[in-house]
């Protein structure tokens, strides 16, 4: 009987279930979305007791009762779990890594000289992405969080913890090396939570999960199943793309786009902008990473469709795109939730700039998916390595007008993954070579396919765009 790994891809807005078999081909999926809540302007959360009842049936569905040799878990990273040992609750709504109420924290922080010694120990910058500003909200918020942390009752996690918890019966609190070296808590050179940054964000630590390399055994679910890989979604992704030689980079479209690029085993400080994290070798093993994260992508395309109704789904865009010769003068800078990389402005907002009486639906559509990509070529022109080819996955890499503008804008050839969901099977891949479904990630990697697009536009055009963009982003900054 061949033997099948489920890869458990906890996302932003909704949780996919995939089994592969020895031949890494899908043998079942599943796709269940949950409700986003937006308290205030700028605040982002989600209900992890909602996010489990997802999981559970997104599993159950695809698995259909087949038996199952390994479980990857790969997530959204950043977003932050409290909940109660005792009980096994979560103790709140999760902060989703898109909320930026701690922007105020992290500016206080940075007036008092701290983003130097984080920045250092962490590889991150001081910001409202982060775990760790939102896990000291959450108790400066509610005085009997407070204490429970304080007797040691509560539990922290990033949504990999949650979820382990939750299929272990309470029986594991762990994380693994990359969605800890998102929390502003741990020092990515140790592999180890810090003292000094604990102190510095008043973070008990009680409260913290076991840090494990990426393949590790996890733990056994109730039904004896092993979990044995868990990874962050853009290291999941970045595993998933065979991307495991220093100057190999990958780009995720989803939520946002996130631009990973492996930087080898030794650690190598990041350029301007752009953040070091952890990522994991070929067996699962700490390696180092740069990355640049975008907080908007897809969310722009999703706020045409929920916020302003321009469009019925997401497939529409690539038809509207080519509707029109261009954006008709229109530029988007879809900063709906401030600016990442490299410019890191918590306080920037969305701009819509060279509208017209002439401006169309299809030019606003144009202008959204031609943002997507200026962003990313922002990311890897800061970044300050010409890649020879960028692999890219995600649900947006289906729409082949934006594929072909990114690799006109970058002039490189953008190689599109035949698994789409990269993330899912990087999680699978992992965890598959830690039972022995694959002997080597070589194995597994056989399997990989591409789709080009070669760059069409003259490198003249593709500067001029860019100038435009650049002019686009600095009005931005000072709205």
């Amino acid at each position: 009987m061949k033997r099948l790994v489920l890869a458990i891809d906890q996302g932003t807005t909704g949780t996919r279930a995939m089994v592969y078999n020895e031949n890494a081909r899908v043998v079942g999926s599943a796709y269940r979305e949950f409700k986003q809540y937006f308290p205030k302007p700028g605040w982002v959360e989600h209900d992890p007791e909602e996010i489990w009842r997802v999981t559970k049936a997104v599993m159950k569905a695809a698995v259909k009762g087949r038996r199952i040799a390994a479980i990857g878990i790969t997530n959204q990273r950043e977003t932050t779990v409290l909940w109660d040992r005792v009980t096994g609750k979560a103790a709140r709504r999760a902060i989703v890594w898109q909320d930026r109420r701690t922007a105020s924290v992290c500016e206080r922080l940075k007036k008092r000289g701290m983003e130097r010694t984080v920045r250092a120990k962490t590889g991150l910058v001081l910001d409202p992405y982060f775990s760790a500003t939102k896990i000291r909200w959450m108790l400066d918020n509610d005085a009997g969080l407070k204490k429970k942390a304080a007797s040691g009752r509560l539990a922290f996690g990033t949504i990999d913890s949650w979820l382990l918890w939750k299929l272990t019966d309470g029986q594991v609190h762990a994380t693994d090396l990359t969605n800890a070296s998102r929390t502003l808590l741990l020092n990515i050179k140790t592999g180890q939570w810090d003292r000094q940054l604990l102190k510095i964000f008043g973070v008990p630590k009680s409260l913290l999960p076991r840090v494990l390399s990426s393949g590790s055994e996890f733990g056994w679910t109730k039904e004896g199943v092993p979990i044995r890989a868990m990874i962050g979604d853009q290291q999941a992704a970045l595993f998933g793309q065979a991307c495991y030689r220093p100057g190999e980079a990958k780009n995720t479209y989803g939520t946002g786009c996130f631009l990973v690029s492996n930087t080898g085993k030794k650690f190598a400080r990041p350029p301007r902008g752009l953040l070091a994290t952890l990522a994991c070798d070929n067996v699962g093993e700490k390696s180092f990473a740069w990355e640049g994260s975008v907080f908007v992508a897809g969310a722009a395309v999703q706020w045409l469709r929920d916020g302003l109704g321009l469009i019925g789904n997401a497939a529409e865009t690539e038809r509207l795109a080519k509707s029109v010769p261009d954006t008709g003068g229109v530029v988007f800078v879809p900063a709906l939730a401030g600016l990442g990389a490299p410019y890191w402005n918590a306080s920037a907002r969305g701009l819509i700039s060279g509208l017209t009486r002439q401006t169309t639906r299809a030019h606003l559509v144009r202008a959204t998916l031609e943002a997507i990509a200026h962003r990313s070529a922002d990311v890897i022109e800061a970044m300050g390595r010409r890649l020879r080819a960028l692999k890219v996955d995600g649900g947006a890499t289906a729409n082949g007008f934006l594929m072909q503008f990114q690799a006109d804008l970058l002039g490189i050839p953008v190689l599109v993954s035949e698994f789409s969901e990269s993330t899912a099977w990087g999680a699978a891949k992992l965890a598959g070579i830690g039972t022995g479904v694959w002997k080597h990630a070589a194995a597994a990697d056989r399997k990989l396919k591409y789709r080009r697009f070669l760059p069409k536009m003259s490198r003249a055009e593709a500067a001029r765009r860019r100038r435009e963009w650049r002019a686009a982003i600095e009005r931005t900054a000072r709205t």
